[in-house]
């Protein structure tokens, strides 16, 4: 599912981009089950990761194909994050690849989130960037 929407043309209808959704709490519950042992320290370098990925797709060109509020905006770019490399890149390259309202809220802050679980603070990524929607000033002309 996730190589055809990554390959999919846009203006086609040919791909259901919402099927995936099935997928996304099965992922999500593996991939908790996979950092059970990560240290404070890794589990940090994967938020900042995924921080510095929602900053990068921060940008009006996307929204314009996502649509929605700030929050919705910022869920939208977790749920092209979730969907993996390929994804990404496709969207990024290109954000008619973007899908309308799609939304995976949790992996915005999946790693912060099992960080404070674990060790009683959110991580401090110390990298100066915001995964907060508009706050990529690059990627918003009129910022």
């Amino acid at each position: 599912m996730r190589r055809a929407l990554a390959t999919r043309d846009p203006e086609a209808d040919d791909v259901d981009p919402y099927a995936i959704d099935d997928w996304l709490d099965p992922f999500l519950a593996s991939l908790r089950g996979l950092c059970a042992e990560l240290s404070g320290r890794e589990l940090t370098d994967l938020d900042r990761m995924v921080e510095r990925k929602l900053h990068d797709i921060d940008r009006e060109d996307v929204h314009e194909v996502t649509d929605g509020s700030d929050d919705g905006f910022l869920y939208c770019r977790g749920w092209i994050v979730a969907l993996g490399r390929e994804f990404y890149e496709a969207v990024r390259a290109d954000p008619a690849m973007a899908v309308l309202d799609a939304d995976c809220e949790e992996m915005c802050y999946f790693f912060g989130h099992l960080h404070e679980e674990r060790f009683g603070e959110w991580p401090e990524t110390g990298s100066g960037i915001s995964r907060e929607s508009t706050s990529n000033a690059a990627g918003w002309a009129a910022n």
